[in-house]
């Protein structure tokens, strides 16, 4: 019978599980997956988001390309469903659609192919015609895309156009006159084209009524300019610049009541941009000869900018239309009214060299000559850093 050394084997229990730890480590083996995605038509569908999800949980994803391939690599050994986690517009709406299981073996391409054209027919007819209304919606959508950059590409012809128009001569006015009429004319068709493609209840007709206003409005089409305008509001009446933009269109039309309520909408909705708004109102009664009106707008945004010399300016030129005339003996003496002389003084300070600052030194002058006497001095302080 053979005697074995107790030390002997004790050293080799303790030295078998070092050796078993020193060996190397296999590495991960993997696999990968691959196909093509066509769709209702048998055509090679692109930009679908392809997702391969392990009965571990793990996910990895990729997208189809021009010919609707995909492949998704570094696999780990398992089996892995397939999903269309992703459709592109105007699909995209569509809930994930899982379309294989398959089982991916280490150094191994499983293939997974989907053609919907074969899915719908198997699904039946009213599949079938879930899925034709999808892709009239698809083509829909192309087709209103198309217009609306067309349409704004031609409203940046338009607007150059404008600033053509208001430095042309007076022997190229009617000619200039002309091409900014008909562009309007066609941004206005390309835009209308869109809204026919878009459909009612698409969630872009709003953008494209406002585009359509911004066509007129540049032409100073004012009436038709407001109506799309209105219809922009009327799609989405969360937007504070359409009742902005409206709001101006109004104004130069004479409309200063409704142009007024617009502004103010315009304001509530975005009371970080108030100020702007007030002084646009501001600015269009200004513009239409109404400067006692202006005076409660330009005060609304002074107090709410005080550094703009625009709104500064202006408020002083309006409140001058409020002067009124004190009889003294034998004459009449110009009594202006409160914060004319401070507005102009105000612009002066914030705009010492600039266009506003300047115009507001020449109504200081006239001031001046009206009422001999009157203190207009400027204040001069420097602003506290």
């Amino acid at each position: 019978m053979k005697i074995f050394n107790k030390s002997v084997l004790l050293a080799a229990i303790l030295v078998a599980p070092l050796v078993c730890g020193m060996a190397p480590r296999a590495a991960a083996q993997t696999g990968s997956v691959s196909g093509q995605i066509m769709d209702v038509n048998g055509k090679p569908w692109a930009g679908l988001t392809v997702q391969a999800a392990s009965d571990q949980g793990a996910k990895l994803q990729a997208k189809t390309d021009s010919d609707g391939k995909y492949s998704i690599t570094n696999l780990r050994t398992g089996i892995y469903t397939l999903t269309i986690t992703a459709f592109p517009p105007p699909n995209d709406k569509q809930p994930p659609y899982d379309f294989a299981k398959v089982r991916v073996g280490s150094g191994e391409e499983a293939k997974a192919d989907a053609n919907f054209k074969e899915i719908m027919a198997k699904q039946g007819a009213a599949a079938e015609e879930q899925v034709k209304k999808q892709e009239e919606a698809k083509t829909k959508f192309e087709g209103m895309k198309a217009h609306f950059n067309a349409g704004n590409a031609i409203l940046e012809q338009e607007k150059a156009a404008k600033a053509e128009l208001q430095n042309a001569k007076p022997d190229q006015r009617e000619a200039a006159k002309q091409k900014l009429a008909d562009l309007a004319d066609q941004a206005a068709k390309e835009y209308k084209a869109a809204q026919e493609s878009a459909g009612e209840k698409d969630p872009n007709l709003h953008l494209l009524w406002a585009k359509l206003g911004e066509a007129y409005d540049t032409a100073g089409r004012n009436e038709e300019a407001a109506q799309a305008y209105q219809q922009a509001i009327a799609a989405k009446p969360d937007v504070p610049g359409y009742y902005n933009n409206l709001g101006n269109v109004l104004a130069r039309a004479g409309k200063i009541d409704e142009a007024k309520a617009a502004y103010t909408k315009s304001a509530e909705l975005d009371p970080t941009n108030a100020a702007t708004a007030w002084r646009n109102f501001g600015i269009s009664l200004y513009n239409a000869n109404r400067l006692g009106d202006a005076v409660e707008p330009l005060q609304k945004s002074a107090e709410l900018d005080p550094k703009n010399p625009q709104t500064w300016y202006l408020l002083g030129a309006s409140l001058v239309y409020k002067m009124t005339l004190k009889k003294v003996g034998d004459k009449e003496i110009p009594e202006f009214a409160p914060g004319t002389i401070e507005a102009y003084q105000k612009a002066i300070e914030l705009d010492p060299n600039g266009t506003y600052g300047q115009q507001a030194k020449a109504g200081l002058e006239q001031l001046q000559q009206m009422a001999p006497g009157i203190d207009l001095k400027v204040s001069t302080k420097k602003k506290k850093s």
